[in-house]
């Protein structure tokens, strides 16, 4: 990068806290968070954060509106993640069983919201799961 592209900001306290709290946010509850100022306020962290024409890949995933569930571990508690396979899919005993033994694609085509509260069900049961 070169010079003339490089700005130099000096943060408070204050805001140092907040950058630093939002550095720790997954992708999603960053888009989140993004999502909410751009409809709160108008503003986009892509514009205020990039130089002209320069985009971060950080910036292309979070502009990802849909993930793939997948399921990478059913952990020790096989029977709750089987339970939440079938809630979520409406599979049969066995074809749950199966996803849960041998892992894979829950869902694909997700929308946010409705990915990571399926994440927090799977791993409150114990797995392990991906968004893609």
């Amino acid at each position: 990068m070169s010079e003339e592209n490089t700005v130099t900001v000096e943060l408070s306290k204050g805001e140092q806290s907040v950058v630093d709290s939002i550095e720790k946010l997954t992708v999603i509850e960053a888009n989140n968070v993004a999502t909410y100022f751009k409809e709160k306020y108008g503003i986009s962290a892509a514009v205020a954060a990039a130089p002209a024409g320069a985009a971060a890949p950080a910036e292309a995933e979070e502009a990802k509106s849909s993930y793939n569930v997948e399921l990478k571990d059913c952990g020790a508690q096989k029977i709750a993640v089987i339970k939440v396979i079938r809630e979520i899919t409406g599979l049969g005993l066995g074809e749950a069983k199966a996803l849960a033994d041998n892992g894979g694609t829950i869902k694909e085509g997700v929308k946010t919201e409705d990915a990571e509260a399926m994440k927090k069900q799977f791993e409150d049961a114990g797995a392990t799961v991906e968004l893609a």
